[in-house]
């Protein structure tokens, strides 16, 4: 059984007014999400989401200001968990050294694994972009279309 899954992402808008998301293929699905992941034991929110942004994006970064935090019910779509996300903004503490991308999904080399980035204009983000319900949920909030 798994009572609860603590997810943990950032909010990265660059000067251009674009957010950084991350294009993931994994457990045999496609999805568009924010960068960020899964706490793992004893960890505490904001050490989680540097971890994670050190994985993901080889970037440290600087926690600004939390930004939502899940207020509904929401089911992993991996297993039987109810999945709890908090959000917080954040700004990178370095220039980032990611390829970015223009396309969706348009990843390199080929595995189980995948991921690539890409800046969105915030103006340009919908929440149709994303597949999970937490996701699409905050796309609205940054657009300001709730």
């Amino acid at each position: 059984m798994y009572p609860f899954n603590v997810r943990v992402y950032g909010l990265l808008v660059n000067d251009r007014n674009e957010v950084l998301i991350s294009d993931e293929q994994e457990y045999g699905m496609r999805f568009t999400k924010f960068p960020g992941g899964g706490l793992e034991a004893g960890e505490g929110l904001i050490d989680g989401l540097k971890r994670e942004f050190l994985e993901e994006c080889n970037a440290a970064i600087e926690v600004i200001s939390h930004f939502y935090t899940t207020d509904f019910y929401v089911k992993s779509a991996f297993n039987d968990s109810q999945v709890i996300s908090v959000y917080y903004s954040v700004k990178n503490r370095e220039k980032l050294n990611l390829n970015f991308k223009n396309l969706v999904f348009d990843f390199d080399g080929e595995g189980e694994v995948l991921q690539s980035f890409r800046w969105v204009k915030l103006t340009n983000l919908a929440n149709e972009d994303f597949l999970f319900p937490t996701d699409r949920h905050v796309a609205k909030l940054l657009t300001g279309n709730i």
